[in-house]
């Protein structure tokens, strides 16, 4: 039986840094020696796999929707040699690009797997080597045809993330919807399901993503109707709410009035709960309803980075406002229940 291949896009971060004089720092090749000297990942058991050391090396503070982008075409653009692929970033941004790449694929048939870690892979006790060497075994053996984020023995759908903890080995969470898959002395699929080989399967598709203008604003008691009046100025195209509870705000008349503004204008406005986990009902309460009245559209149980990437997916195929509406709606990658 021949060996899988996985191609491993290093694109940055925190896992591939080294000691020096001033703190922590990228350094060309260190990651890639690192793990070529570990003999656990040449075992019989692992996958043959090919690492792409992108130059420069980003630091996932500076990853822009430009990024994505590389990293989706080079994923497609080796789509066909590879059996799996897996994405080494840097963690601040890392549930952002997972959301991204989740909406730029369709047809999707093999798995992408994004994963980094908190302490440098070279480094005594880092969380890289497992976090690698897992993300390797799961993307040969156990296939999720998905873009899935790998962190602390657990398997993510992409698109479903939030970076909860600052310094844990934990660091990442899923609110609102169960782990794809758990590694622990027995690797366990939970809500994800193995790829079974396909004959005839659809090719690839994969959208471009560009830069869009968003804004966002989170609201709080006492908020200024002109904060919600310069963060729909021109050229923002759209705005997420991120509201209270099950998706409130305050029943503000200038606050309401520039929201109704906005859509107005074609902005597509997106109430988000500032509630790490549930989801947004605006027909609760009147102070939600009255949201809903003036064009406000629901995010549902969505996270802020799905919600984010998302409107820059469908921003990016020009879309009128309506369909933009029905679609943001909509689950399409599995981003909302």
């Amino acid at each position: 039986m021949m060996k899988k291949r996985i191609y491993v896009a290093y694109t940055g971060g925190t896992i591939g840094m080294m000691q020096s004089t001033q703190g922590f720092v990228p350094a060309k090749g260190h990651l890639t020696e690192s793990i070529n000297a570990l003999p656990e990942f040449h075992r019989s058991e692992m996958p043959d796999f090919t690492i792409s050391e992108y130059q420069p090396l980003i630091d996932s503070s500076n990853m822009t929707p430009s990024d994505w982008q590389r990293i989706a075409d080079d994923i497609k653009a080796n789509y066909d040699d590879y059996d799996g692929f897996v994405v080494l970033h840097g963690t601040d941004t890392m549930a952002y690009t997972s959301s991204a790449l989740s909406f730029m694929f369709e047809n999707l048939s093999k798995p992408v797997i994004v994963t980094g870690s908190q302490i440098p892979f070279s480094q005594l006790r880092s969380d890289g080597q497992v976090n690698v060497l897992n993300s390797l075994y799961i993307a040969a053996n156990y296939p999720i045809s998905e873009v899935g984020l790998f962190f602390n023995n657990k398997l993510y759908r992409g698109n479903r993330c939030i970076k909860a903890y600052a310094d844990g080995f934990n660091a990442f969470d899923s609110p609102n919807m169960p782990v794809l898959l758990e590694a622990g002395i027995n690797i366990q699929l939970v809500a994800g399901k193995i790829a079974e080989p396909v004959a005839n399967v659809e090719p690839l598709q994969l959208s471009k993503i560009t830069p869009q203008p968003v804004g966002v604003v989170h609201l709080y008691p006492g908020i200024s109707s002109a904060v919600i009046e310069n963060a729909i100025q021109q050229p923002v195209k759209a705005l997420i709410l991120r509201s209270y509870g099950v998706g409130n705000a305050p029943q503000d008349k200038a606050l309401l009035s520039c929201l109704r503004k906005a859509k107005e204008q074609g902005i597509v406005v997106v109430n988000c709960s500032q509630c790490i986990k549930g989801t947004v009902n605006m027909s609760g309460y009147a102070t939600g309803n009255a949201l809903s009245e003036v064009g406000v559209i629901s995010g549902h149980d969505m996270t802020l980075e799905a919600t984010l990437t998302k409107l820059h997916y469908l921003l990016s195929k020009n879309l009128s406002y309506q369909e933009m509406c029905e679609k943001m709606q909509q689950s399409l990658r599995g981003e909302l229940s």
